[in-house]
């Protein structure tokens, strides 16, 4: 494995309801190299996606500190913040969130060049990431006219548009199925650990967590491996 992306250093996060307090994060700890992919497995409810997105700058911890690319991210204000996730993190969610009026390729081309990439560029940045997930034939197919397995493939290729350091993905299959999603599964997989990218990905699918390099647990705020 490479250099540590995303390193977490005893992160905690508490929710306030009423006279309770809920202490989701409790002292996490988790190092993310370059080409690893993770697994987070653990029950809903228990703070996968609260970690992921502090782990993204989307949340701010209560405690702890969060580098990214051996940067104290989590101390920079706001504006820099922003600038590292569209440059060093690429996100993927369950449901694509595709722009409806776009082409796949005007999808993966967008984040580009509001990153200041110039759009003959882009463009042939998102021909090559779209071509890698098979989907060279279908470049100027909206996503209502893509099938789902083809609209998350979409989806993961804008994630990689930027060329980020980090990849945080939120169960990027659950919403396909069993078949769909084994096959985009080890297509994430393989361009992911080709572009030397470090993936934290939380899934319910043991199966597919099985072919990560580890895997991680959420158990009582903390992460434990296996």
């Amino acid at each position: 494995m490479g250099e540590t992306v995303l390193a977490l250093r005893d992160i905690t996060r508490s929710y306030v309801s009423g006279d309770e307090t809920l202490h989701v994060l409790r002292g996490v700890n988790l190092e993310l190299r370059a080409g690893e992919t993770v697994a987070l497995v653990a029950p809903s409810g228990t703070g996968k996606s609260t970690l992921l997105h502090i782990a993204g700058l989307l949340d701010h911890p209560d405690g702890g500190v969060i580098e990214i690319a051996g940067r104290d991210a989590g101390r920079f204000p706001d504006k820099d913040q922003t600038a590292i996730r569209c440059s060093e993190i690429g996100f993927v969610y369950q449901f694509h969130h595709l722009l409806a009026e776009f082409t796949a390729r005007e999808n993966v081309a967008l984040p580009q060049m509001i990153a200041g990439t110039k759009p003959a560029a882009a463009r042939r940045r998102a021909e090559e990431l779209l071509g890698l997930f098979g989907l060279g034939h279908r470049l100027n197919h909206l996503p209502g006219k893509l099938s789902g397995g083809e609209q998350q493939r979409v989806a993961i290729a804008r994630a990689l548009a930027n060329a980020p350091s980090v990849l945080l993905a939120d169960e990027p299959t659950g919403n396909l199925d069993v078949g769909t999603a084994d096959i985009v599964f080890e297509e994430l997989l393989r361009v992911v650990r080709s572009a030397g990218v470090g993936a934290l990905i939380a899934t319910h699918n043991e199966e597919l967590a099985a072919r990560m390099d580890r895997v991680v647990t959420l158990r009582d705020g903390m992460l434990v491996e296996g």
